[in-house]
């Protein structure tokens, strides 16, 4: 979870970013979702943020959807504002810490689910031949609460491809949280605010946050100038309402180009439920899951008609004429359903295919490999 080029899977930051005053935008406000924790908008325990944004005069409203301000008036409005907010939202920002690795999350219901990256939870999950037996192997992880106390938790599921991870809270209590906002909403230029605990929860240094604008939105990744540093994998991107509509996720050799997972992947093609059930799925990108077969996708079934020389497919054991008919519990129609199993996979996952040789069939673990680029 420390520093990394674009690419690599790593987040943070230690310093404010500077206030910059672009060119206009426009900014469309975004509403609560709501759809992944019934928890995050319970009527009757109010988001952190919820008091400090019930009342925000036009004028600041336009410099926040990205109007530049016309002075020093304006200016220390929306100071006040983003101060405001921040004491509200560091309540539910946590330092999350697996084993010698940190992160950061963002606390989404009053119960304790924590949204992060999936590179930080990641960190909570050992995997080996045991795993594919049943044995359940997950690490123990330790949330830091913004005053310091620390809290017990445990890695759900993981989205790898979208590096979006989901965390719990196990200590019994109720905590400050977060709304969810609507990514899909979100237009170039509007400001918004980044939050994490890089190098680990400080006292004495208190919550990190950074003030920038949105650069780019897209359906798998946003972009800020929010500067991020290690140890900012995992943590919040608030809009100026307080609610979260991004984790970080990558950091860019460019300071001003900085990733986060859409808060709206959470809900992805079923991704919220698969999670709730401690699923793991997807690679990240660069993280290529290799088997080492070929085969025909227009056949009616996963027939392999190569192994490929020093493959995982050849040390574990597959043979051409081989027929794939599960791969880890999940029904194998054809080769192309084989292909999208392995490519659900990360590197160095165990895996366990039923296979049938002739009028045989046969169970075997194996460890993927990782694609050569």
């Amino acid at each position: 979870m420390r520093g990394a080029s674009i690419g690599k899977w790593s987040g943070g930051l230690f310093r404010f970013a500077s206030i910059r005053w672009l060119a206009l935008a426009t900014w469309l406000a975004v509403a609560p979702a709501g759809i992944f924790a019934a928890d995050a908008t319970d009527s009757a325990s109010l988001s952190v943020a919820a008091t400090a944004v019930k009342s925000i005069p036009q004028d600041l409203r336009k410099i926040l959807d990205g109007t530049p301000p016309r002075g020093i008036a304006e200016l220390r409005a929306m100071q006040g504002h983003v101060q405001t907010l921040a004491e509200q939202l560091k309540k539910c920002t946590v330092g999350v810490q697996v084993g010698p690795a940190w992160g950061s999350g963002v606390i989404i219901s009053k119960d304790g689910y924590v949204l992060t990256a999936a590179h930080v939870a990641e960190a909570g999950r050992n995997r080996g031949p045991l795993d594919v037996q049943g044995a359940d192997r997950r690490g123990i992880a330790t949330f830091t609460l913004a005053d310091g106390r620390e809290v017990k938790g445990k890695p759900l599921g993981l989205f790898r491809t979208l590096d979006a991870g989901l965390m719990k809270i196990t200590d019994a209590g109720d905590y400050p949280f977060a709304e969810l906002g609507n990514s899909g909403g979100l237009k170039v230029n509007q400001w918004c605010i980044a939050m994490g605990h890089p190098g680990g929860y400080q006292s004495e240094r208190g919550i990190v946050l950074r003030l920038g604008r949105v650069l780019y939105v897209g359906k798998d990744a946003i972009t800020t100038d929010c500067t991020l540093v290690g140890g900012d994998s995992g943590g919040p991107l608030f809009d100026m309402d307080g609610r979260v509509i991004g984790i970080n996720s990558r950091i860019s050799e460019n300071l001003t180009a900085n990733m986060h997972v859409p808060v709206n992947a959470y809900n992805d093609r079923g991704a919220w439920d698969r999670m709730l059930k401690g699923e793991s799925w997807g690679h990240l990108p660069g993280q290529d899951p290799w088997l080492g077969v070929g085969g025909d996708g227009d056949t009616k079934e996963a027939k392999i008609s190569t192994v490929k020389a020093k493959s995982p497919a050849e040390k574990y054991g597959l043979l051409p004429g081989d027929v794939v008919i599960s791969f880890d519990g999940r029904a194998i129609a054809d080769f192309n359903a084989l292909t999208q199993a392995v490519a659900d996979c990360h590197p160095d996952e165990w895996v366990r295919l039923k296979v049938r040789r002739g009028e045989e069939l046969r169970e075997i673990g194996l460890r993927l490999g990782r694609k050569a680029e």
